[in-house]
């Protein structure tokens, strides 16, 4: 029986101390303001609130298109090799369709060569790539005339494969794209390819024009003025549309369903975040504790930000309807005081049924021994 009291003695320290040895993440705000961790790393814990909000608002660049996309406008379309052209010379059937007029009209087309030349009767060989339709069109007059009284020549393009654009990423067809006499817009080009919506990054879409690499936040400029501005593609042209699978949010803690959100846009505020996450946990979550741990990349020029929401208030959600969580933010709800010690109990509670079985083991030795 003497070690009853000791047993005693320890679980009574285990429950008086609970509230300090309760498990479960938590933090301690008053350690972070501004001061060192124990890594050697700095922290700094900000509010969130209305004045926050304004003050990241006024501070925000509207999106912009670089000058040199929207400045560029296609010309007259040049033919180039690997286009197939449809002469028609009028009242001259033997020339505009030498396989025969019963034959589809691919059939007769003329294809411009590798090289860039094309054939025609009576013409021979002339340069066509680099000239545009009409160019073309007066080339072969002027060569017909020593055969052809006043030759009435008309040309088209039947196929168009000189001139792409490449797409590549999270479309649904990354097909290349032609360009033909009509221009073909970015919008256009897009629109025809279609978007993954579960896969894609719209917020950091390239465009690669001439060995430069331009960057579009297309969800940011649809609702901007900069969105109303047309961008011309030209053949050489690609686009890509990244994945979003590393360009993530993480909320963890007293939620429903703590995980990675992924961003398909660059807007996603931190309600919309606690929502997809399921909201806070009504029995353990503690409103009070609601944080946006946002690092740096370089910890020993600049201190990493904690932005803390009072989420005991109803007003605060309005508030965190505006406060943009950004790729690589935490999000963490800290539980409730009580949810610790129930988890302290929980913990506790094996322990005890092993003092009651030392116990009772301690107290039949004593027994035995005094028989």
């Amino acid at each position: 029986m003497k070690f009853l009291p000791i047993l005693g003695l320890a679980g009574c320290c285990l429950l008086l101390q609970a509230c300090i040895l309760a498990p479960g993440q938590h933090m301690k705000t008053g350690e972070l303001n501004d001061k060192e961790s124990a890594t050697g790393s700095r922290y700094q814990l900000v509010p969130i609130t209305p004045k926050l909000i304004a003050m990241d608002r006024a501070s925000a660049s509207a999106p912009m298109i670089d000058p040199a996309l929207t400045a560029y406008k296609p010309d007259s379309y040049r033919i180039g090799p690997g286009d197939s052209l449809y002469i028609t010379v009028w009242e001259h059937p033997e020339l505009t369709s030498p396989a025969g007029s019963q034959q589809q009209t691919a059939a007769n087309g003329r294809l411009v060569r590798p090289d860039g030349t094309l054939f025609y009767p009576y013409v021979g060989l002339l340069q066509a790539s680099g000239l545009t339709v009409e160019e073309l069109r007066t080339a072969i007059t002027e060569r017909l005339t020593k055969y052809v009284e006043k030759p009435q020549v008309d040309i088209s393009v039947v196929n168009f494969a000189s001139q792409k654009v490449t797409l590549s990423g999270a479309f649904v067809k990354t097909n290349p794209q032609d360009i033909t006499i009509t221009p073909l817009t970015l919008s256009q080009a897009i629109g025809s390819a279609g978007v993954n919506a579960q896969l894609a990054d719209l917020s950091d879409v390239v465009l690669r024009r001439d060995n430069h690499e331009y960057h579009l936040d297309l969800d940011a400029l649809s609702r901007s003025r900069e969105g109303g501005q047309e961008i011309y593609l030209k053949g050489g042209d690609s686009i890509y549309l990244p994945y979003n699978d590393r360009h993530e949010a993480y909320v963890i803690g007293e939620v429903l369903r703590p995980q990675a959100i992924a961003f398909k846009t660059g807007d996603l505020t931190l309600t919309q975040a606690l929502g997809r996450a399921g909201g806070l946990n009504q029995t353990s979550a503690r409103g009070k504790s609601v944080y946006v741990i946002r690092g740096v990349e370089d910890f020993e020029k600049a201190p990493a930000t904690i932005y803390q929401l009072d989420g005991t208030s109803p007003s605060a959600f309005a508030v965190a309807g505006q406060f943009s969580v950004k790729p690589g933010d935490v999000v963490f709800v800290g539980p409730a005081g009580i949810t610790r010690w129930n988890r302290f109990i929980s913990q506790l509670l094996p322990l005890s049924g092993l003092i009651s079985n030392a116990a009772n083991a301690q107290y039949n030795l004593d027994r035995d021994s005094q028989l």
